[in-house]
């Protein structure tokens, strides 16, 4: 059997941690952990550890938190370690040659999509707001281009109708973790090769953003309810009723055309919007300071509001 790799993890969220857990269940040594600073959160705004942190310091890991890898110092603690390899999953700070360079074999990165598509930071959300068919992570070698490194190994998992962001991220990080262990395993034997990506087939996933998650009616229904489903858990769309604002947590195609906006039909089964074509229902909300609940649970206490031809939005 070949020897173990000593590997330094690079990562900050739960999707980071999963990969992590996977490898220190590995043969493979993780030697040190670099994670983002502690950011203030919540209304106490008191400083949270990431993910990554949290699960390293329950193994009694090392933790190194820069704020930056530009520096000379920086640099110097990272290769202090001799590392074999840097792994790095949703890390969150640009990695300059001058980083990549210092493992003896360089650094891989666990992304969230079928590369060359969907590279750049929402690649989940962004393959279900499309309508893609299938995802799936891919493994890479590291260069200094935003995920444009030669493929070391990929995975394939179909996106089905009922998939949200929340479904697909915790799907892709169990098989990202699965698929980097056994890139580890592969590269350590010498049998991994890069296959180089075809750039005019890019696609780039822009982060996420909460203005874009406010529902414009004018558009197809099909397009907007791909991308409710898309941006749930985060940052979750919205519209306004009344005047105030009214989050919308699932939704499914519904019947009928009117003014975008208008409110078709109420019912037990959901509230029904008119979209610039074809019509939403409505199936879980949530009102200002309440909790999300299906619509049917509205219905009967708060049928005044949702009178039809009410405009949502206006």
């Amino acid at each position: 059997m070949t020897q173990p790799l000593r590997i330094v993890f690079a990562g900050t969220p739960e999707f980071a941690a999963e990969h992590l857990q996977a490898m220190l269940a590995s043969r493979h040594q993780i030697i040190a952990v670099y994670t983002q600073p502690d950011r203030p959160a919540g209304r106490g705004q008191k400083l949270l550890s990431s993910a990554v942190k949290q699960l390293a310091l329950k193994h009694e890991l090392p933790v190194h938190q820069p704020a930056t890898l530009r520096d000379a110092a920086a640099q110097a603690a990272l290769a202090a370690l001799e590392a074999d390899l840097l792994v790095v999953v949703a890390y969150g700070l640009i990695l300059p040659q001058a980083v990549l360079d210092i493992p003896r074999l360089g650094c891989i990165n666990s992304h969230a999509s079928l590369l060359p598509r969907w590279r750049g930071a929402a690649p989940i959300q962004r393959a279900i707001e499309a309508g893609d068919s299938v995802s799936g992570v891919t493994v890479m070698q590291m260069e200094a281009g935003l995920d444009t490194g030669p493929m070391l190994l990929e995975a394939h998992t179909p996106i089905g109708p009922e998939d949200t962001g929340g479904s697909l991220h915790d799907r892709l990080a169990a098989l990202g973790a699965q698929t980097v262990v056994q890139a580890l395993d592969e590269l350590a034997a010498g049998i991994l090769q890069a296959i180089p990506q075809n750039d005019a087939l890019a696609t780039y996933a822009h982060k996420l953003n909460k203005d874009e998650a406010r529902i414009d009616w004018s558009r197809p229904a099909v397009e907007l309810e791909r991308r409710i489903r898309a941006f749930h858990p985060w940052p979750i769309c919205h519209t306004s009723l009344h005047g105030e604002p009214l989050k919308i947590h699932a939704t499914r195609l519904g019947e009928g055309q009117g003014v975008p906006g208008s409110i078709l039909a109420a019912s037990k089964d959901g509230l029904t919007v008119a979209c610039g074509e074809g019509a939403l229902q409505v199936t879980r909300l949530q009102l200002p300071g309440g909790k999300p609940l299906a619509f049917a649970e509205l219905f009967n206490s708060r049928r005044e509001q949702f009178a039809p031809d009410t405009l949502l939005g206006a």
